[in-house]
């Protein structure tokens, strides 16, 4: 009985020993690692509701460092802290004499930490090194986000990754399959200590915004935005897509190789005159063309997959293929750069750069630090917008209803902070958890006041359309926007005809492959409650897959037409008189054909309308 009570004690998830007084156990493992006795790289955690103890010391576990609180008082004293500033120690040195431990995630579960050091009391265990230390990268380089809904954290941060801005320096140089490059990026007004430790204003991702939040006669709804033609005209959000071809002369077996060059009109697959009439003599286009879908960049005749096939009089002979290199479909821009390589096995490589301009339109998709994101729905001639007494017209309008319902109170006082930090011509400081919000609004409405300006960031606004005075005040400021790489010219898809699935035979999905919007099962459901059964049967079936068949009356089996004797024919019973021809969904033949695989015969009754 008194085995089972026993701690069960596990290293890298091998049980090893047993132990009585667990925390007794735990604290003299801890002791020692202090102490340098057993190496820092290990952790141990006490689970008490599994009653066992895990003791970690495999590779690949993400570890955070603490400071060590010992009788309600960190180890990290001033004398270490000084010593720290002139570079006397160094942060190994806290590391090694047991002041800082890196702990890992099961460790963590055995901790009392604090925020900073006013938080420390009697059963305090460790201390954060610095109040940011809560969050990742990514949120640290975002500013006030404690006054934030917890929620827009990850929106926020997934916004980031989804910025465009310079994704590295030597773009110019780089051959990726896709990348966005802002035209003016801008350094954030206010931004953060990891942004500046970080050197992101390098890789800025976007601009600063004049934002006002008002509504404009229903154009901004929701999450739309409306935004200044005047400004989207002087590059405001412009970027550049860059996407990158590439193909290389393969060796096959037999001495046979691909080989670049403008296909012969004999070639199988040939795509014609004019396709190719963008080439060089070498098969390669050459720098500053302008292309659209279908253009081919790179000629390439590859053998033939047999090595003789039979021509009509068979006859045996070699008929090379058409492999070219093409423009996506729905893509179109300039050709940016050709380069010219060898690969490791001595095979000629050609990689194109496309570049596109991409100007901001109706449907492109911008967002805030905060995770205020909005697709603009309206770009309005300058002399339309409102504008301030002063004159002063804003670049973007949001919705004022935005902010309340998703708690980003971070926005609203980056637009005040922003707006004050442009009077005194100089960034401010954002850093997470590094300042009173009370003590900056008041800092921010002195500097406002003293600039002319309403304390509060409110401003006397006009109509733009009528020249009317508005009732109420507006909030304007200054916000950071990032433009994300959701555009609607690279999402736009659209068809009438086009290719079909061979199994199928219902139309191909997806952009790249000139497919159809899925008209799915809700889709179907809408049209069914509202009645509109020849609507749903010119989607699901005229415009899909719809196939006509032959019918045997006496077996109820599939047949099919013999074009030599200009009969249908039943293959199960022979019959050729009592056949009738159905329109049915190709899918539903499929479905026949498997129910057959399965040794079941499904028998199909006909009868009169």
């Amino acid at each position: 009985m008194a085995d089972k009570q026993k701690t069960k004690v596990y290293l890298d998830g091998k049980l090893i020993a047993s132990t009585s007084d667990p925390k007794a156990y735990v604290a003299e493992i801890r002791k020692h690692r202090r102490n340098g006795l057993i190496p820092n790289e290990l952790n141990v955690a006490y689970l008490k509701s599994l009653n066992e103890v895990h003791i970690n010391s495999d590779k690949g576990r993400v570890r955070k460092p603490y400071i060590i609180v010992e009788a309600g008082k960190s180890r990290l004293t001033d004398e270490l802290k000084q010593k720290l500033k002139s570079k006397e120690i160094d942060f190994n040195y806290l590391v090694r004499k047991g002041i800082i431990e890196y702990l890992d995630a099961e460790e963590e579960e055995n901790i009392y930490a604090a925020i900073d050091e006013a938080g420390i009391n009697s059963k305090t265990t460790h201390l954060e090194i610095d109040p940011t230390s809560n969050l990742g990268l990514t949120m640290n380089a975002t500013i006030f986000p404690e006054y934030n809904s917890i929620g827009r954290h990850p929106i926020s941060a997934n916004f980031m990754k989804q910025s465009q801005g310079i994704y590295a320096t030597n773009f110019n140089n780089r051959y990726d399959a896709r990348g966005f490059v802002l035209f003016y990026p801008q350094v954030p007004i206010i931004n953060s200590s990891v942004f500046r430790s970080l050197n992101l204003q390098s890789h800025a991702n976007g601009q600063n915004f004049v934002v006002a939040l008002t509504t404009y006669y229903g154009f901004n709804m929701a999450d739309a935005v409306v935004m200044n033609k005047a400004a989207v005209d002087r590059g405001l959000g412009r970027s550049v897509f860059f996407r990158s071809y590439s193909d290389e002369e393969r060796r096959y077996p037999g001495e046979q190789q691909d080989h670049f060059k403008i296909p012969a009109p004999t070639t199988e697959g040939y795509l014609g005159e004019h396709a190719y009439s963008k080439l060089g003599d070498d098969g390669i286009i050459e720098k500053e063309v302008e292309v659209n879908e279908g253009d081919v960049l790179i000629g390439k005749v590859s053998p033939p997959r047999f090595l003789e096939e039979q021509t009509s009089f068979d006859l045996s002979q070699e008929r090379n293929r058409d492999n070219s290199v093409v423009v996506k479909s729905g893509e179109s821009g300039i050709i940016d750069n050709v380069m010219l390589s060898e690969t490791a096995g001595a095979t000629k490589i050609v990689k194109v750069r496309v570049r596109n301009v991409k100007i901001p339109e109706i449907g492109d998709k911008f967002a805030s630090r905060h995770g205020q994101k909005g697709v603009v729905s309206l770009i309005l001639n300058q002399e339309d917008m409102p504008f301030s007494s002063q004159g002063i017209i804003p670049d973007l309008l949001l919705n004022p209803h935005s902010l309340p319902s998703r708690m980003t109170f971070g926005h609203m006082l980056e637009m005040l902070g922003a707006k004050a930090a442009s009077q005194k011509m100089q960034r401010f400081d954002g850093t997470p958890f590094s300042g009173n919000g009370k003590e900056r609004i008041e800092e921010y409405a002195k500097i406002l006041e003293d600039a002319g300006f309403d304390k509060f960031g409110d401003e006397v606004f006009y109509d733009g359309r009528t020249g009317k005075k508005f009732k109420a005040k507006i909030f304007q400021g200054v916000v950071y926007y990032n433009r994300l790489w959701h555009m609607v010219s690279l999402k736009m898809q659209v068809r009438s005809r086009g290719p079909v699935q061979i199994l199928t035979h219902q139309p191909t999905e997806g952009k790249p492959r000139k497919g159809g919007l899925k008209f799915g099962e809700m889709e179907r459901d809408a049209l069914v409650g509202y009645g509109a059964s020849l609507l749903i049967k010119d989607r699901m079936l005229e415009q899909s897959d719809k196939a006509e068949i032959w019918i045997c009356k006496e077996c109820g089996d599939i047949g099919y037409y013999d074009y030599v004797k200009r009969i249908p024919i039943c293959q199960s019973c022979g019959s050729s008189s009592n056949l009738e021809k159905v329109e049915i969904s190709y899918a539903f033949k499929l479905l026949l054909d498997e129910i057959k695989a399965m040794h079941i015969f499904p028998k199909i009754g006909i009868t009169k309308e």
